[in-house]
């Protein structure tokens, strides 16, 4: 094995107290998030500077100003010190069966995984999951999990592939809006806010194609999670497209009324995807065996 050269590889001290004042910009706020005296991340700061050979903030009027050099040494650190973390908990969570880093959506993880992820625990019960959310595709290359659960066309890139279920979809309202504004036909909602996702531009588009309709023009609030989006149809602001599994236990509830055709179909999958640098590790094995028995043909998501 090749060895690594010691002048490109500063210890941990220097690389934190580096991010930390570049993330926050200053030393005092740095020493208060690492909780060490401001002297000491000034030295480390400095001692990286020299290890380094080039300046990583420009002082100005006791201002610290990352370089450009800075900003882009700052960006593959706050990477590489976040793999070192999750490498860290996943050895120490480690009871004997592997830990794996998984990521997963917020709804889909609040609404549809977490529900079920006792059975997989009862039947692996040394593997551990670690979960962390996102809202879009990781990028496995500047991420290292061992998998995500993502929304799209399953073509997340130099990745393996598992179809979980196709998205359908229900447009839901509050119960007291609707006694105020009744909907019986798609045109009911043209003076009516509808709600977007980020994620899901056309999705308007698509259920107004499943009631066989024309869409209409689309003017209504943006969100980025779906949780937001719940709580503003609740408070009779408008209306929500959402996904059937979330909607179901909404409307089971009281607090969302459906409007017109329930579950059509959506834009787009849920997959499982993975970097196949890991295609064998044994705990992802088990998720994916999992997983494939846990969605039945005809689930409606």
């Amino acid at each position: 094995m090749m060895s690594r050269q010691r002048r490109y590889l500063p210890s941990i001290g220097q690389l934190a107290a580096f991010e930390a004042v570049q993330r926050t910009g200053s030393t005092t706020a740095a020493a208060r998030a690492l909780d060490l005296s401001q002297g000491t991340v000034s030295r480390l700061v400095a001692s990286l500077e020299t290890q380094l050979g080039r300046p990583l903030f420009l002082r100005q009027n006791k201002r610290l100003l990352p370089t450009p050099a800075g900003i882009d040494y700052a960006r593959d650190i706050a990477a590489a010190l976040d793999a070192i973390e999750r490498a860290s908990m996943r050895t120490a969570a480690d009871l004997g069966g592997g830990a794996l880093s998984l990521a997963i959506l917020p709804a889909f993880g609040t609404r549809w995984l977490a529900p079920r992820l006792g059975g997989f625990l009862a039947a692996h019960p040394g593997v551990t999951i670690n979960l962390s959310t996102r809202i879009r595709p990781i990028d496995f290359a500047a991420e290292r999990f061992d998998a995500m659960i993502y929304f799209g066309s399953g073509d997340a890139p130099d990745a393996g592939h598992m179809p979980l279920f196709d998205e359908r979809v229900t447009a839901c309202a509050a119960p007291h809006l609707l006694a105020r504004r009744p909907i019986a036909a798609p045109d009911d909602l043209a003076d009516l806010q509808l709600f977007q996702l980020e994620t899901r531009p056309r999705a308007w588009d698509k259920w107004f194609a499943g009631q066989g309709a024309a869409p209409l023009p689309v003017s209504g609030m943006m969100f980025d999670q779906f949780a937001l989006m719940i709580e503003a149809a609740i408070a009779g602001l408008g209306v929500a497209l959402l996904p059937h599994y979330i909607a179901q236990a909404e409307i089971a509830a009281g607090r969302l009324t459906p409007v017109l055709e329930p579950a059509v179909a959506g834009t787009g999958s849920y997959w499982l995807a993975w970097p196949m640098i890991r295609e064998t590790y044994r705990p992802l094995i088990a998720l994916r065996d999992w997983l494939a028995a846990e969605v039945l043909p005809g689930d409606v998501a």
